[in-house]
């Protein structure tokens, strides 16, 4: 028989090539699955290029003072705040007082009476700019200005008001024919005035994305619910509202962990009293970091991982019982 005569110059040259050197024609029959192996490495590598920045800011912005803060609550302090002693879970055992479970109730009670009525508000705020009124934007811009005040201007606003000789409040009560209210050296009303502080603060906020929530439903279902008869107040309580069901949830998550941190108000206003009438866990961990030289940053930083762990709790719990009954369209 005779030999296979190569149909090309290409074919001819590779069979000589092989036949001359058979190392060089397994490493090219090898070359395309190196391609292929290198390929997912190249872009594995390139990923990781893009993620560097993020992990570096999340690393020296959270993963580091979160570290640096289980390394303080285990360690004594010196006069300064360096730490000189490991002291273990001291700090915490520390925490099972009478003192620090009132501080607990009164972070509590705020919160709830910052985010309750402040949603409340928001949500009854913004069904009446719903309705047919008269200068709708003109109202709706108004309920949203004290978004645009910072936590100082409208505290200071507020210490005007609340003043006991020459406050707006009090001269309203005598006008009235009532008596004074110790606003704010009172037990009993600091720290309902610090809440009526914070919830309208916070009332913008909480009208432009209940706002928002109702503007993105369709018009097709508020046209389907006044030809079944459902107007007013039912078509508000059985169609408004359960669709703003995601905005609602989303406004109480963000407003309970606000509440938790709220600080400025308490501070210029109270500066936790009468009495640790309005102190609060956020409030205590100034105090004994940085209030009148202190520096016990040991302790400090225990009561911030407790904060810590009361936000994430907070939060599982939300998402957990909460979300389960909002309805996501």
């Amino acid at each position: 028989m005779l030999p296979a005569v190569p149909t090309s110059t290409t074919e001819a040259v590779t069979g000589a090539d092989a036949a001359a050197d058979p190392a060089t024609s397994a490493r090219r029959r090898r070359a395309p699955s190196a391609d292929r192996a290198s390929g997912p490495r190249r872009e594995t590598l390139l990923a990781w290029g893009f993620l560097a920045p993020s992990i570096a800011v999340f690393a020296l912005f959270l993963l580091y003072p979160l570290g640096r803060t289980v390394y303080l609550s285990m360690h004594g302090n010196d006069i300064i705040g360096r730490p000189s002693r490991f002291v273990g879970l001291s700090h915490f055992q520390e925490m099972f007082s009478a003192e620090f479970g009132k501080v607990l109730v009164v972070t509590a009670l705020f919160t709830l009476g910052v985010v309750i009525p402040g949603a409340i508000g928001a949500l009854a705020v913004v069904l009446l700019l719903e309705s047919q009124v008269r200068a709708q934007r003109f109202f709706r811009s108004a309920f949203a200005l004290p978004f645009a005040f910072s936590v100082a201007s409208a505290s200071v606003i507020f210490a005007v008001f609340y003043n006991p000789a020459s406050g707006v409040l009090n001269g309203l009560l005598h006008q009235l024919g009532l008596g004074q209210v110790a606003w704010l050296t009172s037990t009993d009303m600091a720290l309902i005035s610090i809440c009526l502080t914070t919830v309208w603060m916070n009332l913008g906020y909480g009208v432009l994305i209940l706002a928002a929530g109702v503007g993105s439903i369709p018009r097709e279902v508020n046209e389907a619910a006044l030809l079944d008869g459902a107007a007013g107040v039912r078509r508000a309580w059985w169609i408004t509202v359960p669709l703003l069901g995601p905005q609602l949830f989303f406004l109480v998550v963000i407003s309970t962990i606000n509440a938790l941190q709220g600080f400025g108000q308490i501070h210029i206003l109270t500066q936790g009293g009468p009495v640790g009438s309005t102190t609060t866990l956020v409030y205590s961990i100034y105090q004994l970091a940085f209030a009148h030289g202190t520096s016990d940053f040991g302790r400090a930083s225990a009561q911030a991982l407790v904060l810590l762990l009361m936000v994430l709790i907070c939060t599982a719990v939300q998402f957990g019982v909460i979300e389960r009954k909002v309805h996501y369209s």
